[in-house]
């Protein structure tokens, strides 16, 4: 598949792809003859999974430590363990702020839909 594909594929901009792969994040794609770039199915994968974890807000340092561990092979299967398990009690963390601020948004939703309809005249509005 060539960069446009990918781009399009994975919703990702040619140049974010070059980034991943000038930082180490994936594979360096197979080229044509030509030069240009010939994605695989591996470099597919990693892109798949690296836009995966920046989804969910992992540094680009910890996936290049990620990346690192996983090129050394099964030896490190325990720090990648931990280190992917440290990410997701982060994330967790994460989870559970915006679980609380939506319950907010929520609420305060509510509030300005009574203003609204004319059933809460009462309201002392705090931010």
């Amino acid at each position: 598949m060539t960069i446009s594909e990918v781009s399009k594929k994975y919703d990702l901009t040619p140049d974010t792809i070059r980034y991943y792969e000038k930082e180490g994040l994936i594979p360096k794609a197979p080229r044509t003859k030509s030069g240009i770039r010939d994605f695989d199915e591996e470099t597919c994968n990693w892109i798949e999974f690296i836009k995966c974890m920046r989804n969910a807000g992992l540094e680009i340092e910890i996936l290049k430590q990620y990346v690192e561990l996983f090129k050394q092979g099964s030896k490190t299967v325990k720090e990648r363990r931990l280190l992917l398990e440290e990410q997701r009690k982060k994330l967790l963390e994460k989870q559970k702020d915006i679980k609380a601020t939506l319950e907010r948004l929520n609420y305060k939703i509510k509030i300005y839909d009574e203003i609204e309809q004319g059933k809460r005249k009462d309201f002392i509005e705090k931010p």
